[in-house]
């Protein structure tokens, strides 16, 4: 036997002792020193036959040896990438609606929740896009927790939150339960829905909205120009809805939070305008959407605020390559507003639009929302009857143009909007009422408030105290006039905003166009946005929530007839590869 062949045999003793030592180490309780011996003699025997067999210098060793780093080295990159993923979480979402990623306004909410909050699904089956978007929440916040419940399993927790189908979804917050909405396989969860029942049982305050009406106003609902998706999104965020005519009842109630003017197309009445600006000098908050080619006769209360209504027309050349015309503004300039922070670059659409001049006021501040692009993609346009629209140097006014803004006064002396114990009218001695042109309390054909039956301004028909000369009731301390709530559109007995609290500042928000809120605009882009931001922002409430909301999937569904579907499965199995197969015997006769 040669040398080489006795290493061979000496060789296959150390992998034995090696397996040796470490089956009695592993099966053994006591084993002692004796397999650490045996692994060790197996070691130095596999690097005597290493050494004396010259392995490492074999071309086929190198060989191995280049491909086990090679592999080692990938393993080892893979592995730091997974510990990378795990340890830092980076999602990309490629969606054009970013719908694997929550919204700004969802993830500010969740953040920020006070206490655990948990959602509940009943339902048999786990679906992976619920999920999916469950465990998007529960990334913001450990506080935010879900878990599926099979109502068969556990009945006593489904007859608690009085569970009648599957699929419904409850949301749990200290003692407060509330259903989301059912699901199904139609129907999935929604963080539209999700979101709006988080912020109503975070905050159940709920704040009044009036729209102003009589004046040719966009309709609330029902036909061409309605603005229902905007009320629709305001009650989803907690609003009391309810219209309010000044013709009929002419001062604003003491529960409005804001007020809203959308589109009017005839002028406001002057005692109109008057009981707007002694709401707004009283603490009150108002939004005016102004369309161009409209003049409601409201100059003299935009006048306090130093705002301006251009008569031209706002053009925008940059739509073209959208197919829109010049007259639809794109927006992707904002100011640095809460209402329009977290809007970044994002677009809005204003069709037909007038610019806004801001002149300074004292004890105003201002700040715009919405800006136009520089000159020469856009201008303020004074001939609106050209067939060509071109700028004017002596007649046009150059981009960029202030499409919206927002404005803010603060109080002399601030008052309590609901004061719990308001100077009364009926007093013997009455407060004088101060306006600029006073009208005497003692006329000789006043309403007589001091009569021996007085005409109660809190009866559920008052008497008008607006004669031709209106009453303003803008003094100090100003006399609290509680009328009776209009024909409210949506009151579930919520818990109102407007408890006894004093107002410290008026707000002031100004549009040149009320179009970008009906329902054919509303869902486009940041439109709702910019709508329900401006009108959060108005009720001066908590503005950590005034940020870009969730939006709904898009449909993406081909629908098609049973003709279209049979012409395409013909095509696929028959028509394309006949072609195919025409085509390569056209090829091969050709070379032959």
């Amino acid at each position: 036997m040669n040398k080489n062949k006795l290493w061979k045999l000496i060789f296959w003793l150390g992998p034995f002792f090696i397996t040796a030592g470490l089956t009695v180490r592993l099966t053994s309780v006591n084993s002692g020193i004796i397999p650490l011996s045996l692994i060790i003699i197996g070691l130095v025997i596999c690097a005597l036959w290493v050494v004396q067999s010259k392995w490492w210098q074999k071309r086929s060793t190198q060989s191995a040896t280049n491909a086990l780093i090679a592999t080692l080295s990938v393993l080892v990159i893979l592995g730091l990438i997974n510990f990378l993923g795990i340890r830092y979480n980076l999602r990309l979402d490629l969606t054009d609606t970013q719908l694997f990623t929550l919204a700004p306004q969802s993830r500010e909410l969740v953040s920020n929740l006070p206490e655990t909050m948990k959602v509940w699904l009943f339902s048999k089956e786990k679906n992976y896009q619920d999920q999916e978007l469950l465990d998007n929440y529960h990334r913001q916040s450990n506080k935010f927790k879900f878990e599926y419940v099979d109502p068969e399993l556990k009945p006593g927790l489904a007859e608690r939150f009085g569970v009648k189908d599957y699929g419904e979804v409850y949301l749990e917050f200290q003692t407060k339960r509330q259903l989301v909405q059912i699901i199904s396989e139609d129907e999935r969860l929604s963080e539209i829905k999700l979101t709006n029942r988080l912020q109503q049982m975070i905050n159940p305050k709920t704040a009044k909205v009036y729209f102003l009406q009589g004046h040719s106003e966009h309709p609330l609902s029902g036909s061409k120009g309605a603005i229902s998706k905007a009320i629709q999104g305001l009650i989803d965020k907690n609003f009391t809805i309810s219209t309010l005519n000044l013709a009929e009842r002419p001062q604003v109630p003491d529960d409005a939070n804001v007020v809203i003017v959308a589109g009017p197309q005839k002028e406001l009445l002057t005692g109109e305008v008057t009981t707007l600006q002694n709401y707004l000098n009283r603490g009150g908050n108002l939004l005016l959407m102004i369309d161009p080619n409209t003049n409601p006769k409201i100059d003299t209360l935009l006048k306090e605020w130093g705002v301006r209504l251009d008569n031209r027309l706002a053009i925008d050349n940059s739509g073209e390559s959208l197919q829109l015309g010049p007259a639809t503004i794109l927006v992707t300039e904002y100011g640095q507003h809460p209402i329009t922070k977290d809007f970044a670059n994002n677009i809005s659409v204003y069709p037909l639009t007038r610019p806004l001049e801001i002149d300074p006021v004292s004890g105003v501040e201002s700040m715009v929302l919405l800006k136009t692009k520089p000159y020469p993609n856009s201008w303020a346009e004074s001939d609106q009857k050209s067939e060509k629209l071109e700028f004017n140097e002596d007649k046009d006014l150059k981009g960029p143009l202030t499409l919206g803004v927002a404005l803010t006064r603060k109080l002399s002396n601030p008052t309590s909007i609901n004061s719990p114990n308001p100077t009364s009218i009926n007093s013997p001695n009455p407060t004088s009422i101060n306006s600029p042109n006073p009208t005497s309390i003692n006329s000789p054909n006043p309403t007589s408030i001091n009569s021996p039956n007085p005409t109660s301004i809190n009866s559920p028909n008052p008497t008008s105290i607006n004669s031709p000369n209106p009453t303003s009731i803008n003094s100090p301390n100003p006399t609290s006039i509680n009328s009776p709530n209009p024909t409210s559109i949506n009151s579930p007995n919520p818990t109102s905003i407007n408890s006894p609290t004093t107002a410290k500042e008026s707000r002031l928000v100004v549009f040149g166009n009320s179009n970008f809120v009906t329902d054919s605009l509303f869902e486009q882009q940041l439109n709702g946005d910019v709508f329900l931001n401006s009108v959060s922002w108005l009720s001066q409430q908590d503005e950590k929530l005034l940020s870009i909301r969730p939006k709904e999937p898009k449909n993406r569904r081909i629908i098609i007839s049973t003709l279209q579907a049979d012409v395409l499965t013909i095509s696929a199995i028959f028509v394309l590869p006949l072609f195919g197969l025409t085509v390569g015997f056209l090829i091969w006769w050709k070379r032959r």
